[in-house]
């Protein structure tokens, strides 16, 4: 993408100039706000002319504008101005000004933009004679666009206008932005492994787009070598695999984490946290780097995939906001904001984000299921007081479904159904337009600055909404340590207490016409489900209920006993949750798809670790995972 660029060279400006004048950060500016086309069945035609106008093969610019934007209008990405399905960019002084970036006033303002690559789109205007404004707003000739300027590359390399996609290799490699000869490889590597595989896509008008599929199609290597890419051996301290664009650029650990040896020392790394940065990654990057941060994150990743590893995976990040989990976890910010989480989850993060989690997967053993590739919105709480504070990113909008596909864990594998009471269902609801679900969405959930006034918004949902009863206008599941002294939950974007998450599994609690029953929170509740669509009949896991004639403790953190700690070290506090409704009672069933694990406690001076005899499953208990001790409960096979 062409953002790429321009938000690595943006970073280095605030890096370079700007961070002594004080915190600059870059967000969207409403001003980019324009209007998306319509969707109509043109489209392929539209492909087709202007390709056919400029001379460049059809297949190129079709996995050309897929790979930038997944064929899905975007409105302007942050401080990049990325624009259209072809992402022409255009960042401009009044993004730097009226942003985070604060930049009114200062004297080189005009040269922190006068940069061509940030310019794409003025670029397209000139070779195109398309205005600007048309080439933002205007779904043809933002496509004109991006063939003139794949065929300007292709001229500037004095290549011929062949119908070879493999001729174009170098143009594709120009028209990424990018000059480190690793990472245009690999976006190179990406378009035509879309040319190889065909692609398609079904708008919102029922009509459906596609590239067909050329076997046979690969780059020509040798087309690169007219574009000076800069030959950087990848950072010998940065943990990723080869295929990313990866950086290490350590932060100050000492407020934000702790050093540490995992897993020598016997601190199993099993699990991987997704976060959204509730910025760019301009501005997550100077709050993460800060001396007096209080949170932390291993790895920060940009909308374009490029990744920096802030903290290296042996040491804690202070980030999901519950020590254990953190004890035991790596986790992975990315830019954006998680109230308008699809305009910000590119195709690229959701390709890049995967080849980092199986990397980090593989080194590590993690297991791939939903609770162990967990959001940042599935940690708990470690305490009574702060289990309603805990975040809500990754929110509504992350395809799970999606996204565990290309681990090669899929949760939508297999016949949707619903089987009877006692058996276990894996989430799995459509993701996309024709599965829309509806959010309150305030100011106070979108920091970007794009939502003036409170409003409802439908959009593609990860999602379902849990209800008291089997009825569309029953009220909303009552948390009432979310909500204490309500009635019911709400539909605000950033409550998480009352809906389902696309892997996650429940027990099943009865079935009443389209509605399914589960076991949530401590309490029924119920999921629309009609003929059992938005569930998978899920084996393999165990079902977890209370041992004796009591509801089972559970709780946030799993620590050893007091009487396991060696003298000297002060033992940390294991008890349960005693907030309202935390618990298993008597007759419910919660669900863990792995083995217990024993209770442990580091301390950082020393390095020393603790492990205790107990062992403690982690289920799935409501949005979020819980603790619960393996001697309280039983754990049967799902059947």
């Amino acid at each position: 993408m062409h953002e790429r660029k321009s938000k690595r060279w943006l970073t280095q400006a605030v890096a370079a100039g700007a961070v002594a004048a004080g915190t600059l950060a870059f967000l969207p500016a409403p001003a980019q706000a324009q209007g998306a086309p319509p969707h109509d069945a043109g489209l392929q035609a539209d492909f087709a002319a202007a390709a056919a106008s400029y001379g460049v093969p059809t297949s190129v610019l079709m996995a050309v504008t897929h790979e930038e934007s997944g064929w899905r209008w975007h409105k302007g990405y942050s401080e990049s101005g990325g624009y259209g399905l072809a992402d022409l960019t255009d960042v401009t002084t009044d993004m730097l000004v009226d942003g985070d970036a604060g930049a009114g006033g200062r004297a080189d303002l005009a040269a922190m933009v006068d940069k061509p690559e940030l310019h794409t789109l003025r670029k397209a205007a000139k070779l195109t004679g398309i205005p600007a404004a048309r080439l933002r707003t205007d779904r043809r000739a933002n496509l004109d666009g991006a063939a003139a300027l794949l065929a300007s590359y292709q001229k500037s390399l004095k290549a011929e206008a062949s119908k070879d996609p493999a001729d174009w290799t170098g143009a594709v490699a120009e028209y990424s932005g990018l000059k480190d000869e690793k990472a245009a490889r690999g976006y190179v590597d990406n378009v035509f492994r879309i040319i190889r595989s065909g692609a398609s896509l079904r708008q919102a008008d029922g009509n459906t787009v596609r590239l067909a599929a050329d076997p046979s199609a690969r780059p020509a290597a040798g087309r690169l070598a007219g574009l000076k890419l800069r030959t950087t051996a990848a950072a010998p301290d940065a943990e990723c695999p080869a295929s990313l664009s990866c950086a290490f650029d350590p932060v100050p650990i000492a407020a934000n984490g702790q050093v540490s040896d995992r897993p020598a020392n016997g601190i199993a790394i099993d699990r991987i946290v997704l976060h959204t940065a509730e910025g760019s990654f301009a501005s997550a990057k100077q709050s993460l780097s800060a001396p007096g941060a209080v949170s932390g994150a291993h790895y920060l990743m940009d909308t374009d995939g490029t990744t920096t590893q802030l903290m290296a995976n042996k040491d804690l990040a202070f980030a999901v906001g519950n020590y254990h989990y953190n004890l035991h976890s790596v986790s992975i910010e990315q830019a954006g904001f998680t109230a308008r989480g699809a305009d910000w989850y590119t195709d690229a993060v959701y390709q890049r984000t995967a080849e980092l989690v199986k990397y980090l997967a593989e080194r590590y053993d993690v297991p791939l299921d939903r609770q162990h590739v967990l959001g940042h919105d599935n940690v708990p709480g470690s305490l009574d007081s702060n289990l309603a504070a805990q975040h809500w990113d990754k929110g509504t909008a992350w395809d799970w479904n999606r996204f565990m596909g290309l681990l090669g864990a899929p949760t939508d594998a297999g016949t949707r159904g619903v089987g009877k009471a006692g058996s276990v269902v894996t989430i799995a609801p459509k993701f996309g337009t024709s599965a829309e679900q509806t959010y309150t969405v305030c100011p106070a959930d979108d920091p970007s600055g794009a939502t003036p006034a409170c409003a409802k918004v439908p959009q593609p949902s990860n999602s379902l909404f849990v209800r008291t009863a089997p009825a569309a206008d029953a009220p909303l599941f009552l948390d009432p340590v979310v909500h204490p002294g309500d009635q019911a939950g709400t539909d605000a974007i950033s409550d998480w207490s009352d809906r389902v998450q696309a892997g996650q599994q429940f027990v099943v609690a009865g079935r009443e016409g389209d509605w399914t029953a589960i076991w949530y929170g401590g309490q029924k509740g119920w999921i629309y489900n009609p003929g059992g669509r938005n569930t998978i009949p899920a084996k393999g896991v165990k079902v977890i209920k209370t041992r004796g004639t009591t509801a089972a403790p559970v709780y946030g953190q799993a620590y050893p006993e007091a009487s396991e700690y060696p003298a000297g070290l002060s033992p940390s506090t294991q008890k349960p949750l005693t907030a309202a409704n935390y618990g298993i009672p008597v007759g419910q069933a919660y669900v863990a798809d792995q083995p217990p694990t024993p209770a442990d406690d580091y301390f950082k001076s020393g390095g020393e670790v603790v492990t205790g005899s107990r062992t403690y499953y982690q289920v799935q208990f409501n949005h979020r995972t819980i603790y619960v001790n393996s001697a309280d409960v039983t754990a049967t096979p799902a059947c």
